[in-house]
């Protein structure tokens, strides 16, 4: 009789955290809107349904939106457009198992209640399925327009994020710049519904959100962090692990965004672009491989600059890349 093996995985948060990230293992996700749009910041959004669903059908692990409110022209890139929560209730109703991350929610422009119950409503419409990055925001323009200092980022993320954490518990009471529950309250027991599928939400922390690197090994349920070379995204990755292990953490997945232009000729060699590259299959398969073995557990794909059909660069990826890097279980 042949003994099941049982794969390793990180500890288990909802069922898009779990199947998006598994250690020692990368899977490929894609960054929302499925189009090029390389000429000019605002995509057209054509198609964009069909796109995320005929991504879900090919067996991509996750799609990813963004959290961009003003087009800000220094900034070059309105995102998705739509809003993240608005649209990540759509997609729920639109698809049934790839994984909608947001990479990320900018917290010190929302208030966490807000951010806490939309966030809830996502993963609860989509079956569990959500997962949450979180930034500190890199846009001083955006600031101002809500009337909030750039300056104190740092500390509303970390008030945001112990907020938002506190949220999932039962009739919590605590008390936050953002403000006070359960403290004031004559009767006491008011909540926040709905609370997450799972009882919680995966958080993952984007780059250093202005935080100590003794925070970021305490907090947070993954790492989300800008491509680098080899070498020293390695070393970053490790230094991060070992300082989680210091602090008797469990391991925890990383997670890489990649701009990619695919050329028609599978062996054309890499070739810098904006945060990512124009290659052939050949070579991305090897990049990825290179991010495997460094301890990234998910690259997402983002085709803003890719030159060729974008139904046909789906389809390429899909046949001649996901079949090594399904992130599934064998």
């Amino acid at each position: 009789m042949l003994q099941k093996v049982e794969h390793p995985t990180f500890e288990p948060i909802n069922r898009g955290y779990n199947s998006v990230f598994r250690p020692n293992r990368l899977s490929l996700g894609l960054v929302v809107p499925l189009e090029t749009y390389a000429s000019g910041p605002v995509p057209t959004m054509a198609r964009h349904i069909e796109r995320v669903q005929r991504a879900e059908e090919l067996g991509f692990s996750a799609v990813w939106l963004r959290d961009v409110p003003f087009n800000v022209p220094a900034f070059g890139d309105a995102g998705q457009v739509f809003d993240p929560f608005v649209y990540l209730g759509l997609l729920a109703g639109q698809t049934e198992e790839i994984g909608l991350g947001v990479a990320s929610i900018v917290l010190p422009l929302r208030h966490p209640a807000h951010v806490a119950k939309a966030a809830a409503s996502a993963d609860i419409l989509s079956g569990g399925r959500l997962i949450l990055g979180v930034a500190s925001g890199d846009r001083p323009d955006e600031y101002p327009a809500m009337a909030l200092p750039f300056a104190d980022r740092g500390e509303r993320f970390r008030e945001s994020f112990e907020y938002i954490k506190r949220m999932w518990e039962d009739a919590p009471e605590f008390e936050s710049p953002y403000g006070s529950l359960n403290l004031t309250t004559p009767a006491g027991g008011m909540d926040m519904l709905p609370k997450p599928m799972s009882g919680k939400l995966p958080l993952l922390v984007t780059g250093g959100s202005q935080q100590h690197p003794d925070w970021l090994a305490q907090n947070g349920d993954g790492w989300m962090i800008y491509p680098r070379a080899k070498q020293l995204q390695s070393q970053v990755i490790g230094e991060w692990r070992a300082q989680i292990a210091a602090e008797g953490g469990s391991d925890r997945p990383v997670m890489e965004p990649l701009y990619i232009d695919l050329a028609d000729d599978s062996e054309t060699p890499p070739q810098p672009i904006h945060l990512g590259l124009r290659l052939g299959v050949s070579h991305l398969r090897a990049y990825l491989r290179s991010r495997q073995e460094i301890g990234v557990n998910h690259v997402a794909l983002n085709l803003r600059f890719n030159k060729s059909d974008i139904e046909t660069t789906l389809k390429r990826l899909a046949d001649d890349v996901l079949p090594e890097f399904s992130g599934q279980g064998d």
